[in-house]
Formats: structure tokens, sequence, C-alpha cells
């Protein structure tokens, strides 16, 4: 579920990137800009996530993770300033986009070895079908509500994340089976 969740986010994010562009009036380079601070974001989040997760533990890292991306897109749903959106880009990036990693080794250290990529692929297939419904739910919302309102809905997805984590063991150091 938490896969497919972080799958509905990202298409989320990308997708809303048109209604940004309308909102603020930015150029082609602007926007290109602030896809590209905010994927910088998402590989940094990335590297600092899997040093945390092997050093504190999955569960921990996660809970770091979805708690800023809870914050940096609340902030960023608000923001008015361009080039404001440039900095929160970045810092939504590296918390909202930042796991994917983090899935693999948290899946592998769910499952057996004679089911795990089975499970590992039938949950990221999941989430991609999941995540596939994004650019239908922000058209819908935006449409009616605004782009903001949209984005402000990502952290209820992060909040589910956050508690799901309390569901799974933490497996950290454990020799795989």
């Amino acid at each position: 579920m938490g896969y497919g969740l972080d799958g509905f986010d990202l298409l989320i994010l990308s997708f809303a990137l048109s209604g940004i562009i309308a909102s603020f009036g930015l150029s082609d380079v602007q926007a290109g800009s602030l896809s590209t601070i905010t994927l910088l974001g998402a590989v940094l989040g990335g590297i600092v996530f899997g040093a945390l997760a092997d050093r504190l533990g999955r569960r921990p890292a996660f809970w770091i993770f979805r708690a800023g991306a809870i914050i940096s897109i609340l902030v960023y749903s608000q923001m008015t300033d361009p080039t404001a959106l440039l900095a929160g880009g970045f810092l939504m990036g590296a918390f909202a986009n930042d796991m994917l990693g983090g899935h693999g080794a948290l899946l592998a250290e769910m499952y057996p070895t004679e089911v795990r990529a089975t499970a590992q692929n039938v949950i990221f297939n999941i989430g991609r079908a999941i995540g596939g419904l994004a650019p239908i739910v922000i058209a819908l919302l935006a449409g009616s509500l605004g782009f903001g309102f949209a984005l402000a809905l990502l952290p209820t997805i992060c909040v589910i994340q956050f508690l799901a984590m309390f569901l799974l063991p933490e497996k950290r150091g454990l020799a795989l089976e």
C-alpha cells in the first residue's frame, strides 16, 4: 500500500506542474528548472534516506521522511512566490520522493527468498496501478478546488504511510531468509 501511495504522490506532483506553470506564469525554462531542482532534492533525499535507514532502521527513517514530506508539501502548497518554489521544491523532493531504495530494502526483509521477487513485483505493480490514478484525481480536484488544494491533500497519503509503518516489524540487521 505504501509504495502505491508513494507512486500516486509522485505522479500527482508531476501532473501538478502544468497547473503550477499556469498559476505562476512560468516560462518553459523556469518550469524545467523547477522540475530539475525537485528531482535533485529527491536524489539527495534518497541518499540521506538510505544512510538513515541503514543506521537507524527502516521504520525510523520512513517516519522521519514522512514527517518531513507532510511539512514540506503543506508549506509548498501555500507558496505564492516563484523563487520560493525552487527552494520549496528541493525540500519537497528530498522528503516526498526519496524512498524507492528504501522500499526495496524493506520489502526484501519482509518476504522469504522463495517469494521475494514475486512479492516485490506484485507490490510495485499494484503501486503503479494506484499511482496511475493520480492524473485523473489531480485533474478533478484541481479543476474544481485549485492546485494548491490538490497538493495540500498529499500529506494525507504521507500520514497513511507513516501510520502503516507501525504495522511492520523492524528487521534492520537481521539475516534474510
